[in-house]
């Protein structure tokens, strides 16, 4: 069944093309990724495919009756309670618990950050019954658990699926084609045969392949346009004017010449950092506690030298951007000290950004008090992919991966020689993702990573440091997949000093002796008759209101609706156990 498609479209934004002539055309079954570099219109073109933006050219046809589902990239929900705002049913509160927000069901939405309103949105999203998801960097603000369980649901859901996301592994394992948009023009990669593999490595194969053609087909015209500039000046010896037709050929050929690069020369993020002695960074009995009383970290140990490389993973509200905000002096811990060295200038690459108005421009911002740019900093925004008209452009008009790399350069541009990374991942391209893990490899400071992305962190530490949700805190030898086998087998974590790289666990859950494709048709099951006893019961409450003062229909339904209850409950209970063993 065709659930979307879509025919030469085109979208520009102030000062700026964006994208043309994009055609899609997405069927059930379909797992569409799209990806390109920051600002070339991936979240405006699903603006353009869910109605909520028109192109300014070409045309979006849905099929009838196709229910869409939509996460745009910045969402907003209802005012009211979390709990109203997914719904008020079961799976409302299912899909909350499992995206981390379990806790927070009587929340009032208006004060939710942005990240909690993004899981609310994505759990009301999946609590509902759709043909086709549409979703704008879904895995923001997930933890490693929750991706976990949205790449599951996912993989089993039955319709069409179109998503952004810079996550490697989600790509991976979700996506059977890949929409890249490069230079304005749409390319699409789709594996060649059954088992060719997923949509992200046609990709990147494809990508590599056009690249190289690209090389090989600029140097054949070079040379084709050198033999015709000769062939122009020497003239022919038995006539005094050239063929038109000839000439006119050799003009187009030398000013044919290829699409520029995407972005001039490497991101330059090597700006440099001020020297680090031997003394970095101590915490000594370092805990955190809430006014409130709610205790984040126990007291915990641990020390970071010249050149360490620490991950730090854990649930959402484990703590984590809580110790990089104590790391960088933000808060102050409740209990212990933090000792930092002399020499030691920390740079923080956080969630939320630098606080920038957003009606000033680039070159603004970059320039600080000077009032207009010096020389330097027009170099510099040129190494951060800021040239031309970029330079000029108000930060209302940039995407949220061309503010992110801002606030990277915002950051560099004080050398320092400490970097604490909160989710560095959010937002960013591709190509800007690796131009940043290639930097941290040679970088001489001391590294400090939150972040969910499996791929980043695998390439950018050394050290897990394991945040359990629950106060603890350890080291955990092994990196983030050991860490997630530990997570899977619901091994507790260590409340002790992790220097002292001691572990106490409780007993490992068994692994499932049933095959996921029998849990997840029990699953199914379970979900089907949850939804035929919900909606038998939403009956029973209007059969009750009709009933008026007859007290034996009255007796017999309240009986029945009871009855009912149970049963629910027994498949709320059912369907939580299902979910976690296919998770072990």
């Amino acid at each position: 069944m065709i659930l979307i498609d879509a025919e030469g479209l085109k979208a520009s934004r102030p000062g700026r093309p964006l994208f043309e002539d994009v055609s899609i055309t997405l069927s059930t079954g379909d797992r569409l990724g799209v990806v390109g570099l920051n600002g070339c219109g991936k979240s405006t073109l699903f603006r353009i495919l869910s109605g909520e933006l028109r192109p300014d050219a070409g045309v979006v046809r849905t099929g009838r009756g196709a229910r869409i589902g939509v996460l745009p990239q910045l969402p907003v929900l209802p005012n009211g309670t979390v709990r109203d705002a997914v719904g008020g049913g079961w799976q409302g509160e299912a899909m909350l618990d499992k995206l981390g927000m379990g806790d927070m069901v009587e929340a009032d939405t208006r004060e939710l950050s942005g990240g909690q309103l993004k899981r609310v949105a994505l759990a009301r999203l999946l609590a509902g019954e759709w043909d086709c998801l549409i979703l704008d960097e879904p895995t923001n603000h997930l933890d490693l658990d929750a991706i976990g369980f949205l790449e599951e649901t996912l993989a089993r859901f039955p319709g069409g699926l179109a998503i952004v996301t810079h996550d490697r592994h989600v790509l991976d394992r979700v996506t059977n084609r890949v929409l890249e948009i490069d230079r304005g023009h749409a390319y699409l990669h789709i594996p060649a045969g059954e088992n060719a593999g997923s949509g992200y490595a046609a990709y990147l194969a494809a990508r590599a392949e056009r690249e190289e053609n690209s090389a090989t087909a600029e140097q054949v015209r070079k040379n084709a346009a050198k033999k015709e500039l000769a062939w122009l000046r020497r003239g022919a010896p038995a006539r005094t004017a050239k063929p038109k037709a000839r000439i006119a050929a050799a003009e187009a050929l030398i000013a044919n010449k290829p699409d520029g690069p995407a972005r001039q020369g490497e991101l330059g993020l090597d700006l440099g950092s001020k020297r680090l002695g031997s003394k970095g960074i101590e915490m000594q009995g370092v805990g955190f506690t809430w006014p409130d009383g709610h205790e984040v970290l126990h007291a915990f140990d641990h020390a970071l030298e010249p050149g360490d490389r620490l991950g730090i993973v854990g649930p959402n509200g484990a703590g984590k951007s809580t110790l990089l905000d104590m790391i960088a002096g933000r808060l102050t811990a409740t209990v212990g000290t933090i000792d930092i060295g002399k020499t030691v200038l920390v740079g923080y690459y956080d969630q939320l950004g630098k606080e920038l108005d957003l009606s000033t421009r680039v070159r603004d911002v970059v320039a600080g008090d000077k009032g207009s740019p010096s020389v330097e900093d027009l170099n510099l925004m040129k190494r951060f992919w800021f040239d031309g008209d970029a330079q000029f452009a108000p930060l209302s008009t940039l995407s949220g991966g061309e503010r992110r790399r801002l606030q990277l350069l915002l950051t560099l541009i004080e050398q320092p020689n400490v970097l604490l990374l909160d989710e560095p991942t959010n937002d960013l391209d591709l190509d800007t993702l690796r131009a940043l893990e290639d930097y941290l490899d040679d970088w001489p400071g001391i590294v400090v990573v939150v972040s969910h992305d499996r791929a980043f962190i695998d390439r950018t530490v050394e050290e897990i440091l394991a945040l359990d949700g629950e106060g603890g805190a350890a080291l955990v030898p092994g990196g983030v997949a050991t860490w997630l086998q530990q997570r899977s087998a619901r091994t507790t974590t260590p409340r002790s000093a992790p220097t002292q790289r001691s572990s106490s666990t409780k007993p490992a859950k068994q692994k499932s002796s049933r095959s996921p494709s029998t849990l997840n048709r029990l699953i199914a099951n379970v979900e089907k008759d949850m939804t035929k006893r919900t909606t038998r019961q939403t009956a029973l409450y209007q059969d009750i209101a009709d009933a008026g003062n007859d007290h034996k229909k009255l007796a017999a339904l309240g009986e029945e609706l009871a009855a009912l209850q149970t049963a629910i409950e027994s498949l709320e209970t059912q369907w939580l156990e299902l979910t976690e063993e296919l998770g072990s």
